[in-house]
């Protein structure tokens, strides 16, 4: 009897190590193919309000959960989306919200809806767009997960103001054939005021988005906050992405304009401007 006890536990011993390894082997060699890998990349910077940190994740859960984007998603060539979740504020300043999760249903966007309304997170310190956009590039690296598109979409309602210029951070992301879409919020609000860029959009334009199909949305009114990202998502969803047109901008205060081209250094020169003005001013948008 005890023989048989013996030989059954080095049975199971073996299944359970040559199960393991299979387990290991699959998850290693075998990546699911998807028709885009997207990360929504959201900013939660000391400019935005609590009350505009939770209209970002209700807008977004809102706009996921909406027949024209389960749609898009279902419409795709394999049907199915990697989506991940990532909240960021200056350059060593980013926390994942919802990791790389598989989109292919209603069933599956309402989970991840309900996810990002569960609880609501503080704000973080400064603005680096150039920060998020090296954290998220590494983000696609080993996700489990497969695709001909790679998305970085980026809301923020200010320029880059901490870490390298945001230019360089774009254009090695490029490099590595990801697309960066964007959606500046040019609201009147925030607590960060005298950091807002008068035409935030044109900044997104010329020195953040890139890519096949890249585009920039605007938020004016918090109001059309959902809508505009249902539509963005729409768009990054969509086969063939058009350009989107652009929506009518309230200016607000500075702007990266010149003669001979866009000054993507304009959210660096802002903050040094308000540093030497306000010494004392705390460093937080």
């Amino acid at each position: 009897m005890q023989k048989i006890v013996f030989r059954f536990k080095a049975l199971l011993s073996l299944y359970l190590v040559v199960f393991s390894i299979g387990l290991c082997s699959v998850h290693a060699q075998d990546n699911i193919e998807v028709d885009v890998e997207l990360v929504l990349a959201v900013d939660v910077s000391r400019s935005m309000t609590g009350f505009e940190l939770e209209i970002q994740r209700r807008g977004y859960a809102e706009a996921l959960v909406s027949a024209p984007v389960v749609q898009a998603i279902q419409d795709g060539l394999l049907g199915r989306i990697a989506l991940t979740y990532i909240e960021w504020g200056g350059s060593q300043w980013q926390r994942t919200i919802i990791d790389w999760t598989l989109i292919e249903n209603r069933e599956d966007v309402e989970m991840f809806a309900a996810r990002l309304t569960a609880q609501f997170d503080g704000s973080l310190r400064r603005t680096s767009i150039s920060g998020i956009i090296d954290h998220a590039s590494g983000q696609f690296d080993s996700n489990g997960f497969t695709a001909r598109r790679q998305i970085i979409d980026i809301s923020g309602d200010g320029p880059n103001n901490q870490g390298r210029p945001v230019q360089e951070a774009r254009d090695q992301a490029l490099l590595k054939g990801i697309t960066i879409n964007g959606l500046p919020l040019m609201t009147r609000q925030g607590l960060g005021m005298q950091f807002h860029l008068d035409d935030l959009d044109d900044y997104y334009t010329n020195c953040v988005i890139g890519g096949p199909g890249s585009f920039v949305i605007p938020v004016v009114e918090w109001d059309g906050f959902a809508e505009a990202v249902r539509r963005k998502l729409q768009l990054e969803l969509a086969r063939n992405s058009p350009m989107s047109r652009q929506w009518p901008i309230h200016k607000v205060a500075f702007t990266g304009a010149q003669e001979n081209g866009y000054d993507c250094l304009i959210g660096e020169k802002i903050w040094q401007y308000f540093m030497e003005q306000y010494p004392l001013l705390e460093r937080s948008p």
